[in-house]
């Protein structure tokens, strides 16, 4: 009986074992034959890693990641050697069509990086991020600038320098450059000469003290930086985010005829969306102060500000902007930290002057950083006065005086709509 039993458990124990391998082997046989849109919709959804993981599975899977249209590395917890052999092998073994590339890491790769980029020119991607941010800046190779089918470039940590055969990026739509270097000429350039573009983003940026941008169909705008001086023409566009960091570059000229507002502001007859951040009211506050724009903000319904209330050359800037916006429906003010300005400003506020304004269409305004100041008041008490549809007025309180007698007084203010509510928040 004991000798029938052992045989027993030997035959099903090779029965499971056989059943186990059958299975296995059905397994693989089932993902072996699906369909390749099945199985590269499979590879896109794994990292690049993963994906090349996947040719040890059969012969059928071997080459199936070398046709993914979306590339995406990223060095991670990955050794630098171990990085930069995945990167070499996906694109010298990679044979499709790269329709996305995205590379990003914090290793210096400044030794690889002019092959990687030879060998992505040579797929002619439409889309490429590369996000190395380690180390000193990459010079982006003369290759790269002859990618023609080029639509969506985001590049970082990188200096910028046009080769002179460069002939635009014509199908480019979204360009966003970051922690970059270059020049008055070769920005311009790069700008102009993509005819389609309709995103554009500069944020942290040396070299460039002139910014000409000229885009007949941009929409969307995001300028963050160090500058001197700037020039919009782009009829076309919707949102605007403009930020000048340093206020040493904007400091008001002598008998200056320029009205900076008009050079910036100017063309933006359908802006809808108004960002000014930093400095840049100080900047457009330097030159000469129009009333009347060449054009009217008739779709401009919203405004950021960072404003000194105690510049009257900036206050007299922001109500040229209020006036020139009749359907202004949103006013978000970002009342500038005082303890940064220097002593030599010129501390007025709106005192004496006579302003007369009509915002008709303003809903809700806040004012933020406020510090319970007079001319903060001053400003806030004709805010109340300009908007018979105002409906809300937020103040975000940072002061450090008594603030009872100030709440007192803000209280206390006429209004011009009866329905305006003053919320004083801590």
């Amino acid at each position: 009986m004991l000798g029938q039993f052992n045989m027993d458990s030997e035959a099903t124990s090779t029965c499971k074992k056989a059943r186990a391998e059958a299975t296995s082997v059905m397994g693989t046989d089932r993902l072996s034959s699906l369909p390749p849109e099945i199985k590269g919709d499979i590879l896109s959804r794994l990292n690049v890693e993963e994906a090349v993981r996947t040719s040890t599975l059969s012969s059928t899977w071997r080459d199936v990641w070398t046709d993914m249209p979306v590339i995406s590395l990223c060095d991670g917890n990955l050794a630098r050697t171990k990085f930069v052999t995945l990167v070499d092998m996906v694109l010298l073994l990679h044979k499709g069509t790269i329709e996305e590339f995205d590379i990003s890491g914090n290793k210096n790769y400044h030794d690889e990086f002019g092959r990687w980029m030879i060998m992505l020119s040579r797929k002619s991607p439409k889309s490429v991020i590369i996000k190395l941010n380690s180390g000193p800046r990459y010079k982006i190779p003369s290759c790269l600038f002859s990618i023609g089918d080029l639509e969506y470039l985001h590049l970082e940590n990188c200096i910028i320098s046009l080769p002179r055969a460069f002939q635009g990026f014509k199908s480019l739509t979204d360009l966003t450059l970051k922690i970059f270097s270059s020049t008055d000429k070769d920005i311009q350039n790069l700008i102009s000469f993509c005819p389609a573009l309709t995103d554009l983003i500069l944020n942290s940026f040396e070299g460039i003290n002139r910014l000409n941008i000229k885009a007949p169909k941009l929409d969307y705008l995001n300028v963050e930086g160090d500058f001197e001086d700037i020039k919009l023409d782009a009829p076309n566009l919707e949102v605007a985010f403009l930020s000048l960091d340093k206020a040493y570059q904007s400091v008001p000229i002598a008998h200056d005829k320029e009205s900076y507002v008009k050079q910036s502001l100017g063309s933006l007859s359908v802006i809808e969306t108004l960002t000014i951040s930093g400095f840049f009211l100080k900047y457009l506050s330097k030159g000469c102060i129009h009333t009347k724009l060449p054009a009217v903000f008739t779709h401009l319904e919203s405004i950021f500000l960072m404003i000194c209330l105690w510049d009257q050359r900036q206050v007299l800037t922001a109500c040229s902007l209020f006036q020139n916006a009749p359907n202004l429906k949103k006013l978000e003010m970002c009342s500038f930290p005082w303890s940064i300005l220097g002593q030599d400003e010129d501390q007025v506020g709106i005192q004496g002057l006579d302003l007369q304004l009509q915002m008709d269409h303003l809903v809700t305004a806040s004012v933020n950083y406020f510090g319970g100041l007079d001319f903060e008041v001053d400003f806030v008490a004709k805010l109340l006065s300009w908007a018979p549809a105002l409906e809300e007025l937020k103040i975000d309180w940072k002061g450090e005086k008594d603030c009872s007698m100030v709440l007192a007084k803000l209280l206390a203010l006429p209004r011009a709509s009866t329905r305006a509510k003053v919320i004083v928040t801590f």
